[in-house]
């Protein structure tokens, strides 16, 4: 009965759309098409062999809609008929997250607003470089508003070339935006249990992540009853979905929505599933969203606390408080120091946390120090890092603003908290890689409230020396000395400009490498010449700050970045790792091998200190070895957006991330952000 129902009501909507048609007077609804459909391609040049994704690219009309995969208790999904050259096979159309729309009681699930399917084709081996494939693609779909229902179709097309599979960095954010907006798989299993008219879903969910707007779209035709309404219950790490049955009796799949066009992609096989319990929480609740963000702002306020002892950042910490020390700083001073310390610090976190969260919500795969995957911009710290270094060392002082050996002022404080923060993003360090994951699925002001508490965290030493006076009293007092540590802090900055030569010979090869130590050289002689002028009493003159600027912009302009190529593949070989994709994660576990999966970058300090300490030692590769464990890496260091989304399907918003999957276990164990020897052996050995 109930699909004799959905046929009559379809046709009804159908007649009520072509009757008007047929009638002589003029109709607003007889103009279209009423979806704007296009058909676009990841890469016009695909390569032999691979994939390329296309995106069916819809904007319905204003008050119109289409329909998702499953359309409801009313209407059709599209219908795709492709004409595809011999050899090429289209796989299975992806959507996003469709919403809910009620007319008459029949439940709909539609688009209203622009939307984008997904759908991939295999491109056979063996095609010769230039050989033409002319896609085709009809489709024929329902198109409705609230009182008039239209069936129109569309004739698409898009000329290929067999080539490189070369992507456009323009496209590549294209598309990046539209699988931001496609559902994640959720990784473990789910249960449903029929009890009379009634239906409970159990969905695994940790009771910390956030929850908004909860809701479940069955992808499998029949699974519940569409118009009936849904209870979603949290019950500890799981989500109790309540509502009426359908005619399925055997695997359920089905859409979880946890926000606004965010949704996990759930199957649910028959089994017992408990009730909710009474004192469960609606989803979507304050203390949710606020458990989680506490949890993240600890993790964070810890992380940029570590941040101080890093090489580059604690030379100017250290000289910046040994100033509040002189015993000209009063309290007031001391104290309007500090805070202008935090205010430039807090400006440059914040700043960087806006725009990452921005860039995310345009859908690209960005995350803690993706700045960093410009080697234009590994110049620009390069450069400021040569000069820190050659400041401290004594050959030129800097006049304004005062960075590092202001005994007062609140400008100069703000810019040594500013300068401290820009060098301390290469670093993450442990508790930061969890806290910022949480940006991942927390609201933008949850989320900005993260990025607040890592520079509140980089602020706090100095906050305390300019608030706590016992703990000013308690430093070194002034004298000759000063001068002697302050060219021993010029050694670890002179390691961190060494290191981002090295960060950046890796992006940008042995031109780019040899380019930055030129334009290292001629800041050097530059502020060479401003030494010399301020020991004769004279002032920087201007146009040394015009050569500054100078020597820095075409350094960078003239820097390119380079693939990693073959190289990288072979000296990973020679180590008995290999380059990580998910398709080799995939055969080496259905092998039951276990595999450690590890994913850093040149511009990732902690990544390289847990390599060179923990991975990379006999004691771990002997391990590994006794017991068969695939190395994987994942280098992030070009910002690989596929990675990326690896990335950030572990809640993670940046590197390092540590995997261990073991042989028969469903999900990997994520591992610490500092590694040690011991640690990995055991690991291996269990």
């Amino acid at each position: 009965m109930r699909a004799l129902g959905f046929v009559i009501v379809t046709m009804l909507l159908w007649l009520a759309g072509v009757a008007p048609a047929m009638a002589q007077a003029p109709d607003p609804y007889s103009k279209g098409p009423h979806l704007a459909t296009t058909l676009i391609a990841e890469s016009m040049t695909p390569a032999a062999g691979s994939t390329v994704t296309l995106a069916y690219d819809v904007t319905p009309q204003r008050g119109w809609h289409g329909y998702w995969q499953n359309p409801g208790d009313a209407g059709f999904p599209a219908k795709f008929d492709w004409t595809l050259p011999a050899g090429i096979t289209a796989g299975a159309t992806l959507y996003p997250v469709p919403t809910t729309l009620i007319i008459a009681d029949l439940m709909n699930y539609v688009f209203e607003q622009h939307y984008t399917l997904l759908v991939t084709l295999q491109i056979p081996a063996g095609l010769a470089p230039g050989t033409a494939l002319p896609i085709k693609l009809r489709s024929n779909y329902l198109v409705c508003t609230e009182e008039i229902c239209v069936p129109e179709s569309a004739d698409l097309s898009v000329n290929l070339v067999i080539g490189d599979g070369a992507v456009t960095p323009a496209a590549r954010a294209q598309f990046d935006g539209f699988r931001q907006a496609l559902p994640k798989p959720i990784g473990m299993g789910a249960r449903y249990q029929v009890d009379g008219k009634s239906v409970r879903i159990e969905v695994p969910y940790p009771a910390a992540t956030p929850l908004t707007k909860a809701y479940f779209f069955p992808v499998t035709a029949g699974a519940v009853n569409y118009a009936a309404p849904q209870q979603v219950v949290r019950d500890g790490d799981r989500l109790v979905i309540e509502t009426g049955a359908g005619t399925a009796s055997g695997p359920v799949e089905g859409v979880l929505r946890i926000g606004d066009a965010k949704g996990l992609m759930v199957s649910a096989t028959p089994g017992t599933v408990a009730p909710a319990a009474k004192d469960g929480t609606a989803p979507g609740v304050p203390e949710g969203v606020l458990f989680a963000t506490l949890i993240a702002l600890g993790g964070a306020i810890l992380g940029g606390l570590i941040l101080n002892i890093m090489p580059c950042v604690f030379p100017i910490l250290s000289l910046k408080a040994l100033s509040l020390a002189k015993g000209s700083v009063n309290e007031r001073e001391a104290r309007g120091e500090a805070l202008a310390y935090t205010a430039g610090v807090l400006t440059v976190i914040l700043g960087l946390g806006a725009t990452i969260l921005a860039l995310r919500a345009g859908g690209a795969a960005v995350g803690w120090a993706f700045q960093l995957q410009n080697p234009a911009t590994i110049v620009v710290l390069l450069m400021l890092v040569v000069a820190l270094t050659l400041n401290l060392a004594g050959l030129f002082e800097i006049p304004t603003p005062r960075f590092v050996d202001s005994a007062s002022g609140a400008s100069g404080a703000f810019a040594t908290g500013a300068l401290a923060a820009i060098i301390a993003t290469p670093c993450t360090g442990p508790f930061m890689g969890a806290a910022l994951g949480a940006a991942l699925v927390l609201p933008w002001y949850a989320a900005l409230a993260v990025f607040f508490g890592l520079g509140f965290g980089l602020a706090i030493p100095f906050l305390l020396i300019g608030f706590v006076p016992p703990l000013r009293k308690a430093l070194p007092k002034p004298g000759a000395w000063m001068e002697t540590f302050r060219q021993i802090l010029a050694i670890p900055m002179g390691l961190t400009a060494i290191w981002l030569a090295w960060v950046l010979g890796g992006e940008a090869g042995t031109d780019g490498i040899t380019l930055g130590l030129i334009g290292a050289l001629g800041i050097g002689i530059v502020l060479f010449v401003v030494g010399k002028r301020q020991h004769k009493g004279l002032s920087a003159h201007w146009l040394n700050v015009v050569l500054l600027i100078g020597v820095t912009t075409a350094t960078a302009y003239y820097v390119r970045a380079v693939p990693k190529g073959a190289a990288g593949a072979a000296m990973l070989a020679a180590e008995n790792k290999a380059t990580f994709s998910e398709e080799k994660l995939a055969e080496a576990r259905a092998k039951g091998q276990p595999v450690f999966a590890y994913f850093t970058a040149d511009w990732c300090l902690t990544c390289k200190v847990n390599e060179r300490v923990a991975i990379d030692t006999d004691q771990v590769k002997a391990a590994f070895a006794k017991h068969n464990v695939a190395v994987m890496v994942g280098d992030w260091t070009d910002g690989d957006p596929k990675l990326g989304r690896f990335i950030e399907s572990h809640n993670r918003a940046g590197v390092p991330l540590y995997l261990f999957y073991k042989p028969g276990a469903s999900e990997p164990e994520v591992l610490p952000q500092v590694l040690t020897p011991a640690m990995l052996s055991e690991l291996a050995g269990g």
